[in-house]
């Protein structure tokens, strides 16, 4: 460890996308967030700025925003998310989401262990990967003191 000065944890999260109607329609019906702020981009002057959160007031840490660029197209590879998690209690509460998402016509994975939580998969409509994970069984279930060496998670032959 560093002296570097603490941080709170994660602020928030902004991603791209290409309609932000969809983009809404998403969050508030698939997700059931609401949208706290509709503004736009302090950089880029006419791009729209839209923040979303699972709490009617929004707050660091539970917020995800996105700018529009109607035109554009990403690609996957360094530099570019590979997916952010939002966190569910418990494996009933994971497959209470599955459920619902389905339900909305999103498309969404099996329930994954992945040893530390359980987890689900789906996209939002320009096919960013979200992920919904357990808060447990936790990153201490396999060594007494978290990060203090490398797992194989594959070394008895499982996946």
């Amino acid at each position: 460890m560093t002296d570097a000065p603490p941080t709170t944890g994660l602020h928030h999260v902004t991603n791209i996308c290409t309609d932000m109607d969809e983009t809404v329609a998403f969050y508030e019906d698939a997700l059931g967030w609401h949208t706290v702020k509709r503004t736009q981009n302090y950089d880029d002057p006419g791009t729209k700025h839209y923040y979303f959160s699972p709490t009617p007031a929004g707050e660091p840490g539970a917020t995800v925003t996105y700018f529009e660029y109607p035109d554009s197209r990403g690609a996957p590879g360094p530099g570019a998310s590979h997916h952010f998690a939002f966190g569910v209690e418990d494996e009933e509460t994971l497959a209470e989401w599955r459920e619902h998402l389905k339900e909305q016509g999103v498309r969404v994975s099996q329930v994954k262990d992945r040893t530390y939580f359980k987890s689900v998969y789906f996209s939002d409509p320009d096919g960013l990967v979200f992920e919904l994970a357990t808060e447990g069984p936790g990153f201490g279930v396999d060594e007494a003191e978290p990060g203090s060496a490398e797992i194989d998670p594959f070394a008895d032959g499982d996946e």
